[in-house]
């Protein structure tokens, strides 16, 4: 049985809470540590200062020291970082599910009033489903994410149900993914550097394969020789500036080169992370071995490859530093050296970098909806029969981001080629059961649960006109915008099959141009067999159930009490009766 998920995330913030203490802790002692080899190693120099091959030797000493102790607090200074990740994460999962969303980006970028229904659903913006969702740590997974709400894509349901469903059971390996991602400060778009890498042409000669590794074997022979005075000062100096002149004739490109890498280095090391966070995994269903093999090149793991690439970007970042770069370049031919291997690395990998790339962001979306499972443990996963006559057969169909104290839920069943006309009084429900409707299909193709306690679904294509709005940048009125999107609908249908659901169609016009121009509609879509919504207000569209055997007619109900307004918010066979505009019009003293 699966933990409360409140429960779950209130015990990883008091353990992760203990481990933060405990690291910085060990942080403080690292800075002590680093202060005292400082000090003593400024001590050694000055007492030995008139033997300068001891004070030399006191020198080196001291700084490996001290370098190993800075690598030590940079390990120990990410992992805090990413233990301050797992606090935030933790403590954010416990906000939302008490109904607080705020901190959440809304997705306000992938708002588009034109696709098929993203837009009349409210998919993506302030309280939207995308936004409820999304826990995605990089903006290809933002995107690959966006993308998945939008693809209306039928395809796979069952393997993508076992994907999500798996990773929802694996909430500490999600939680060390998204901590890890969360802590890439670089904001290089992959798409601009796996074009680079693409496009890369290579400057370094092949004879620099061996020249940079003989040159420096002969510069520390020359070197030693020079220190037990076996070589003499001008012959050390001329060697030096031998390769300082090898160096400067490829100095413009290498500049070229590092300017473009000194910014990705990061970027690597933590996509290494990432890669390797993914390839440690043990899966099961065969959706996530299929995207964990595509990390392994040539029985060599890639996050061994990126983590290489990162090594040797971060090696010619060295010579940023001009005293330590006149002496690597001098002695060893570092810029090179360095640039070769890079090159070599570019060659071998630069069309297998893309793919893994788009491993991660695949993994980055698919573990915002694994979390989703996960949070909502009394959702059900719908059982995908193709072969039943219904297209959604659910018991206590709710909206999922309503919260379950105060929530109304319906029965639903609407079987292919039926059309539901649905009436109802002023914020009876009406648009609130579309939209519940709406957003179970999308979570349904996306092989996600839905709020229902069970449900029956047969894999069906969206496409909704609820609501429009005119365009005086392109000269449309509200009415031909309304026209062109029926148009786009009726297209649609007449080569696949959708489920339609319409919001009180033609509010352009007037009504009985209105109710006339409906009927043609519903009449147009039973005659293409399709299936579907039609929520209006105009009570003389439900005579077409008479007429078409598919239609059919449901209302949501109000009643008026003690001169008080109630709504069932109950979806219920046969026409409305009630409508409550006068009645409002009076309560609110608009009219006497």
């Amino acid at each position: 049985m699966q933990e409360n998920p409140i429960l779950y995330y209130t015990n990883r913030l008091l353990d992760f809470n203990s481990q933060l203490k405990a690291v910085k802790r060990l942080l403080y002692l690292s800075s002590l540590f680093r202060f005292v080899v400082f000090l003593g190693t400024s001590f050694a120099i000055y007492t030995t200062f008139d033997q300068w091959k001891i004070s030399l030797l006191c020198a080196i000493v001291g700084v490996i020291g001290f370098v190993f102790l800075l690598l030590r607090h940079l390990k120990l200074a990410y992992k805090r970082d990413k233990i301050k990740a797992l606090i935030a994460m933790n403590q954010l999962e416990i906000d939302v599910l008490n109904g607080n969303i705020s901190k959440l980006p809304t997705g306000d970028e992938f708002i588009d009033p034109s696709h098929f229904y993203s837009y009349d659903i409210d998919l993506f913006g302030p309280n939207s489903l995308f936004q409820y969702i999304n826990r995605t740590s990089t903006e290809e997974g933002k995107r690959k994410l966006a993308t998945l709400f939008t693809s209306n894509d039928i395809e796979g349901i069952f393997q993508k149900q076992q994907v999500v469903e798996e990773l929802s059971y694996k909430a500490d390996w999600r939680q060390n993914f998204t901590a890890i991602s969360s802590l890439i400060k670089n904001n290089t778009n992959v798409n601009t550097l796996t074009n680079w890498l693409t496009n890369y042409t290579s400057f370094v000669p092949k004879i620099m394969r061996f020249l940079p590794s003989v040159f420096s074997a002969i510069s520390i022979v020359i070197t030693v020789l020079f220190f037990i005075d076996l070589v003499p000062t001008v012959v050390f100096y001329a060697w030096f500036f031998l390769g300082l002149g090898i160096s400067a004739i490829y100095v413009g490109r290498v500049n070229s080169l590092s300017n473009h890498t000194s910014t990705v280095s990061d970027t690597f090391s933590e996509y290494s992370k990432l890669i390797a966070c993914v390839e440690s995994a043990e899966f099961a269903c065969d959706g996530l071995k299929k995207q964990q093999e595509k990390l392994i090149q040539e029985q060599v793991l890639a996050s061994g490859i990126v983590q290489e690439f990162s090594k040797l970007l971060s090696a010619l970042d060295s010579r940023n530093n001009i005293f330590i770069g006149m002496v690597l370049n001098g002695f060893f031919l570092w810029d090179l050296k360095q640039s070769f291997l890079i090159e070599v690395w570019i060659e071998k990998y630069h069309s297998k970098v893309a793919d893994w790339f788009e491993v991660i962001a695949f993994f980055d979306a698919q573990n915002s909806l694994g979390n989703y499972v996960f949070n909502h443990p009394k959702f059900q996963t719908a059982s995908i029969s193709p072969s039943e006559n219904v297209v959604l057969k659910a018991e206590k169909l709710g909206h999922p981001l309503l919260k379950t104290k105060g929530r109304i839920d319906n029965d639903f069943t609407i079987e292919k080629e039926q059309f539901f006309i649905v009436t109802g009084a002023n914020m009876a429900g009406k648009s609130t059961f579309l939209r519940t409707v709406s957003l179970s299909i999308v979570l349904c193709n996306m092989g996600l649960p839905i709020c229902a306690s069970k449900a029956i679904y047969s894999p069906i294509k969206l496409i909704t006109s609820m609501r429009t709005s005119d365009s005086l940048a392109e000269g449309s009125s509200y009415f031909f915008a309304e026209l062109q999107r029926l148009k786009t609908i009726v297209d649609a249908v007449k080569s696949d099959k959708y489920f339609i659901i319409l919001d009180e169609i033609l509010k352009g016009t007037n009504s009985h141009d209105k109710a006339l121009g409906s009927k043609k509609i519903v009449r147009q879509f039973a005659y293409q067999k399709a299936c579907g919504i039609i929520a209006t207000h105009d009570l003389s569209l439900c005579e077409l159930e008479e007429e078409i055997s598919a239609v059919e007619n449901y209302f949501f109900d109000a009643e008026i009490i003690n001169d008080e307004l109630f709504f069932g918010y109950l979806l219920k066979k046969g026409i409305c009766s009630n409508m409550n505009a006068s009645f409002l019009l009076k309560k609110m003293e608009i009219v006497s």
